[in-house]
């Protein structure tokens, strides 16, 4: 397949079109030097590499082997019997090409330096199945083709915890200005917030420079726990500042002599960090919210689009909970899900319907962990959602009540291990995700779990050292 690179036209529904030639210019303006190319992998990690300025508009593009975006995140090669049906074994090369609409500056370096991310090419011109953008691309076009536009506005938990350098040793909160650390729950504290007055003020600087269209802070429930929230918009767009924006709150936290985190349960006796999703679909004609009737009522589409995370959540677990230490942020009372029910305004449940107008409508995933790659999380959810309304799948009754004290809501599955299982569960989901897609991921997630199952924690030896 020849590509004509000069004039293609990548777009995203919350940016402009934008062609190489704008690309040019762009980099022209602001005088750059260097270019970080970079490709998420499975994982969420950045990869790639740091050219010079004139290689990169002489080249437009690099190569890598395509093995690189199916590593674990021990940096391995997943030890499956299959994988050598799933990615060829001679590691051979793919192209990455540049999407010009990604570009953005990297305000922390010293050198007038910008990052571009790349979407992943093999030698024909096809895209790379299996890779994180080309997935949710090919989700997002399952709805194009229906006519419908998916908007998403993440909101992303993270923890700043002082500098540990020792994975033996327990996470502490980080010092503030006060010179003392939290010790005591400070949900939505101004105060707490501002003990880090220097670190956010160079957040929202570099986040400004970047374009990202951060919204909210507020603090959390836990020691040092902040949640960000972006402005909805296009799902590929919103995981490319999500991607974008993980990057760059580690970087400002270790210029503050701290670390940034975005595991799932980072701190015992602490709540979990989550990615909560708010979701709805606009018509692409009318620009009209297909989950709300001319009456203002809700359309059968939004009872059927929860109808599709109820039944398909569970099966995508692993997509959306892909560590051993993401489940110990499911523990019921911690403002974390262990179900899928769905309610109205309700943060007991896996779905919850945020309080709104008609044009507002829309449903709240709250069971993706802040640890999740945003490119997958994002496919999956929409996956279910998707598959909810074209096969008319109905929802079971609203959960009124606390869902932590209802024996029968229906559970998520407790463990990566089984996660992965239940993944095989669903061809319909497996056929719009990407079979490719599917077998690597759970190569890659069984390979992490057999690793951590190597690993002998300090509760067995405190516990069964001597006592059994």
């Amino acid at each position: 397949m020849k590509r004509d690179l000069e004039t293609e036209t990548m777009q995203t529904d919350n940016r402009k079109q934008w062609t190489f030639n704008d690309l040019e210019r762009w980099l022209n303006e602001r005088r750059i030097t260097e270019i970080e190319c970079l490709v998420p992998d499975l994982t969420g990690v950045a990869r790639g590499k740091i050219l010079p300025r004139s290689k990169f508009t002489e080249d437009r593009g690099m190569r890598l082997p395509e093995s690189i975006i199916g590593l674990t995140v021990t940096g391995n090669w997943p030890e499956d019997s299959n994988i050598d049906q799933l990615i060829a074994d001679t590691d051979r090369d793919m192209n990455l090409v540049p999407d010009p609409s990604t570009v953005r500056v990297v305000p922390w370096a010293t050198d007038p330096t910008a990052q571009v991310i790349h979407d992943c090419y093999s030698k024909d011109g096809a895209p790379v199945d299996y890779a994180p953008r080309t997935v949710l691309k090919n989700i997002i076009k399952l709805y194009t083709d229906k006519g419908w536009a998916p908007v998403v506005a993440p909101e992303l938990e993270f923890y700043l915890v002082d500098k540990n350098t020792d994975p033996d040793q327990p996470l502490r909160p980080p010092i503030g200005r006060s010179g003392r650390a939290e010790t005591s729950r400070q949900h939505y504290s101004i105060d707490a917030v501002n003990e880090f007055d220097p670190l956010f003020e160079d957040i929202y600087d570099y986040c400004e420079a970047m374009d990202l269209d951060v919204d909210t802070l507020i603090h959390e429930v836990g020691a040092g726990q902040m949640e960000i929230n972006f402005l909805h918009g296009d799902p590929l767009d919103l995981a490319d500042k999500v991607f974008f924006f993980k990057r760059t709150l580690r970087e400002a936290a270790l210029r503050h002599n701290m670390f940034a985190t975005f595991m799932a349960k980072p701190m015992a006796g602490e709540p979990g960090s989550a990615m909560h999703v708010h979701q709805s679909i606009v018509d692409r004609k009318t620009g009209q919210n297909i989950f709300s009737l001319p009456s203002g009522e809700a359309a059968p589409a939004f009872a059927h689009y929860i109808g599709g995370l109820q039944k398909y959540i569970p099966h995508v677990m692993a997509l959306f909970a892909p560590y051993v230490n993401s489940y110990r942020r499911l523990v019921a009372n911690t403002a974390a899900p262990t179900n899928v029910e769905w309610g109205g305004d309700n943060r007991t449940v896996g779905i919850r319907v945020p309080n709104s107008n008609a044009e507002n409508r829309r449903m709240e995933n709250r069971v993706i962990g802040a640890d999740a790659n945003p490119y997958v999380a994002l496919a999956a959810s929409l996956a279910c959602g998707y598959l909810g309304m074209v096969n008319k799948i109905e929802p079971l009754a609203e959960m009124k009540g606390n869902a932590y004290n209802r024996p029968n809501a229906i559970p998520l599955p407790q463990s990566l291990s089984e996660s992965v299982r239940m993944l095989d569960d669903v061809p319909e989901l497996e056929a719009i995700l990407g079979k490719r897609f599917c077998g690597i991921y759970k190569a890659v997630k069984m390979s992490e779990y057999a690793e951590f199952m190597k690993v002998i924690s300090p509760w067995e030896r405190e516990h069964l050292l001597l006592h059994v």
